[in-house]
């Protein structure tokens, strides 16, 4: 966490901030772990100031402020960070701040509780070298079939952490997988290379599906309350959850216990039922 729905919708939370000018940008004291920086904040100061936000982009799990001289913010929120136009949760955990010319303007926050995200500010060859391919896959929200099968049809790993690789698909994350392939009807541990045209069909119609979905409701929220909208609000998606973290409750299809098991260090969510395992048959 974040994932892509809540990096998405933190996007569009903060979209306001294209057309306005940069008029500070400055680390918030804070006692707790520093996040990443780069580069320092005086050479950060002298290449952004009175510079105007173009657009607000997203890369993956990160955002993307496009600056009209070309370089480019990047926000990297990591498992706690969240990137906020309102009051944050705390101020505690407040940790680097983006000011804006305007006596209404308001200031873009980046809060992160474990200090586990960075900000960087890129040159556009800089930006295209550590994201652009083959570092980063294509957008899991653009990503066509034929790219998902070709991207990841040949290999030997099993299918849930398979679509946690950032290079061959970018944005997915544990919590969305599972739901991804619960929607599938696919296994989670059948191998890439053991999966049939049509289940790539499946797994590409259902990510799109559930993605857009979890945007529609502004992300998931869990238990620990971490993630907030760019308003300091949650989200909603949790309540829509079908297996993720619902270890023995019944599967909302069939009524089967849904099952956790661990995938390199990560759990997994699945009803053995709805998603049986299959050979190769086409």
């Amino acid at each position: 966490m974040p994932e892509l729905p809540e990096v998405e919708t933190m996007r569009r939370g903060i979209a306001v901030i294209a057309g306005k000018r940069i008029a500070n940008v400055r680390r918030v004291a804070c006692r707790r772990r520093p996040i990443y920086v780069a580069p320092s904040i005086p050479t950060f100061r002298r290449r952004v100031l009175g510079q105007t936000v173009a657009t607000v982009d997203r890369l993956g799990k990160r955002i993307v402020l496009r600056l009209a001289s070309h370089d480019a913010i990047v926000i990297e929120p990591r498992m706690t960070g969240l990137v906020l136009l309102a009051a944050p949760p705390s101020t505690e955990h407040l940790r680097w701040a983006l000011d804006f010319e305007g006596p209404a303007a308001k200031s873009l926050l980046y809060w992160d509780r474990r200090g586990l995200g960075s900000v960087r500010l890129f040159r556009p060859a800089e930006l295209q070298s550590t994201f652009g391919p083959p570092a980063l896959g294509p957008d899991a929200l653009a990503i066509t079939v034929e790219q998902l099968r070709e991207n990841l049809g040949k290999s030997r790993r099993e299918v849930k952490p398979a679509l946690l690789d950032q290079k061959a698909v970018a944005g997915i994350g544990n919590l969305y997988a599972s739901e991804i392939l619960f929607l599938a009807g696919v296994h989670p541990q059948t191998r890439c290379d053991r999966l049939t045209l049509r289940q790539w069909i499946s797994i590409h119609h259902s990510l799109g599906a559930v993605l857009r979905e979890a945007i529609r409701y502004e992300g998931s929220t869990l238990s620990d309350g971490t993630y907030r909208n760019a308003l300091n609000k949650a989200g909603g998606y949790q309540n829509q959850h079908r297996v993720y973290d619902k270890e023995s409750a019944p599967c909302p299809q069939c009524g089967n216990a849904i099952e956790r098991i661990v995938q390199t260090q990560r759990s997994t969510f699945f009803c053995r039922r709805c998603q049986t395992r299959r050979n190769r048959t086409s």
